[in-house]
């Protein structure tokens, strides 16, 4: 059902405008890393558009939001109509352009009920509602610029710790792969104006979460089984079943903080031996102190910008909520699992 409408969109888009002709549909998200839990009725698909010769300007200190503007003036005459007055790339006036485009084209979508859901302050995916009795589907559009034959910014420099894990020649591979951004508003701005642009490393993710072994056969068919997998599931779906308990005490969380928690429990235990299928309950309760580690002293550092924290200082009290609801669940057998 996501397929049909996506290529559908994705065909109509290219034909459009001029700027999005070059488009191509990328998977991302827990579903295609297969560890999706509850039924799959969230997906997320980036619309990832390539640019080159661009310039990266950083927009505050994390490390992570950027400002783009082209070195020259761009192949792509129908840039030009999304630079603001300093000449950056706006986030915002490509998202409301596209937004347009898929509004209007989900109309000619003729055998399924598409809608485009309103737009959710500060994010930066378009969302579609697709009918399917008896429930519905969600799928979040994300718009996403493909910087090619550039080198990673310099914010990158120690992060992506996985010489131990998953090894050095691995590493250089993926430093060499191409740079994603995605368009994000900066709340941290003083004046909130909709051109900046976050780093996203989904892509590179999908490919640990999915190739995740310290020896190459780790799960393959005639290889041994591990329980990374299985640890990052229960990891998100006990973070999901803590969220529907307390929507608002846990609304700033979202999975993205426990698979970083995660990727570091693969870098601190890196060896497949430490991962025994069998060893599931006791691997899982290792990452989650991991996490509640991180939650008590306010510090979980983006696994590749190690300057910047995820967990920002002014929600202390949110952090200590959520480490006290973890820890009880801990220490009494996971009740919320049951209920």
């Amino acid at each position: 059902l996501v397929n049909g409408v996506i290529s559908h969109l994705v065909q109509a888009i290219r034909g459009k405008d001029g700027c999005f002709s070059s488009i191509e549909r990328q998977s991302a998200g827990s579903y295609y890393e297969r560890v999706k839990i509850s039924e799959p009725n969230e997906f997320d698909i980036m619309l990832v558009m390539p640019v080159e010769r661009i310039q990266l300007d950083e927009s505050d200190d994390t490390g992570a939001y950027y400002y783009v503007s082209f070195k020259r003036t761009p192949k792509e005459k129908s840039f030009s109509k999304f630079l603001d007055e300093d000449g950056k790339l706006s986030a915002f006036k490509m998202l409301q352009a596209l937004r347009e485009i898929i509004k209007h084209e989900v109309k000619n979508i003729k055998d399924v009920e598409v809608t485009v859901a309103r737009k959710k302050v500060g994010s930066p995916a378009i969302t579609l509602q697709i009918k399917n009795p008896p429930s519905e589907i969600s799928v979040d559009i994300i718009l996403t610029l493909e910087v090619l034959k550039q080198s990673w910014p310099l914010s990158t420099q120690g992060g992506l710790k996985i010489e131990h894990w998953l090894g050095t020649k691995v590493k250089r591979d993926m430093r060499f792969r191409s740079l994603y951004l995605v368009a994000k508003q900066n709340k941290r701005e003083k004046v909130l104006r909709g051109n900046t642009w976050r780093l996203s490393f989904s892509h590179i993710e999908k490919d640990m979460i999915k190739n995740h072994g310290n020896s190459k056969t780790c799960c393959e068919s005639d290889g041994p089984k591990c329980c990374r997998k299985g640890c990052l599931k229960l990891l998100k779906y006990l973070l999901e079943q803590l969220k529907m308990k307390y929507p608002k005490e846990l609304e700033k969380f979202c999975s993205y903080h426990v698979k970083t928690a995660f990727l570091h429990s693969c870098v601190t235990w890196p060896n497949d031996s430490e991962w025994h299928l069998g060893d599931l309950d006791h691997c899982f309760q290792q990452c989650l102190r991991l996490f509640v580690d991180c939650l008590q002293k306010s510090q979980l550092t983006h696994f590749f910008i190690p300057q910047y924290n995820l967990l920002s200082l002014e929600d202390k009290a949110r952090h200590h909520f959520l480490s006290r609801k973890i820890s009880h669940e801990l220490n009494n057998g996971f009740p919320v699992f049951h209920e």
